[in-house]
């Protein structure tokens, strides 16, 4: 049996990674979000849950649930909490994708195995996947969409900006760039010829 292709996209803040994850999914791909599982560890990992409350203290619990804008506003311009954060949840991503990956290899079912890792360099993911793809955007352009999109400041994006590797960083450890300064039609077409690529034997 031959082994699914494992591929992350990545890219900077705005860049367009669900977009072309949501396509590839379309084109036939098994997509899975880091930020999906994330969500699900604080909503059902009690040893998560307990680890994270430990870091953060009792008040981002709401209604008997964990808090997301609680926890970043808590970890807001204060880098070795959210580093702590990170340390705590990034073992737990790369599990559940592991785990993903390993049901989704043995069904046969799909051409390709991908997963959105926003951080897959800062976290040190790139280690397991076989492909990685980056999402690269003018910064002015991602700033404009990160305010449409949020309905936040551009002291906000500006801060969550300069916390990742920079995306011409990540763009040179990539085996495919596609660049997303233009209109969805020319980002539909880059992610066609990269499944495309991807999927020809």
């Amino acid at each position: 049996m031959l082994n699914l292709k494992k591929v992350a996209v990545t890219g900077g803040l705005a860049s367009g990674k669900s977009t072309v994850c949501h396509l590839l999914k379309q084109f036939g791909a098994y997509v899975v979000s880091s930020d999906e599982i994330v969500h699900n560890l604080l909503l059902n990992n009690s040893e998560v849950k307990l680890k994270v409350i430990k870091l953060l203290g009792n008040d981002i619990i709401v209604k008997d649930v964990i808090d997301r804008s609680i926890i970043a506003q808590k970890v807001f311009n204060q880098p070795l909490l959210l580093k702590s954060l990170e340390n705590i949840l990034h073992p737990y991503v790369l599990d559940s994708i592991k785990k993903q990956y390993e049901i989704v290899n043995k069904h046969q079912k799909y051409p390709l195995f991908v997963a959105e890792v926003p951080l897959l360099f800062e976290a040190n993911m790139e280690f397991f996947f076989d492909i990685i793809v980056s999402v690269t955007v003018d910064k002015q352009i991602a700033e404009k969409r990160f305010i449409e999109k949020t309905g936040k400041s551009s002291a906000e994006f500006e801060s969550r900006y300069s916390k990742q590797m920079t995306p011409s960083d990540k763009a040179k450890k990539a085996h495919y760039v596609l660049e997303n300064n233009l209109d969805m039609e020319q980002l539909l077409l880059e992610t066609q010829e990269l499944y495309s690529s991807l999927t020809t034997p």
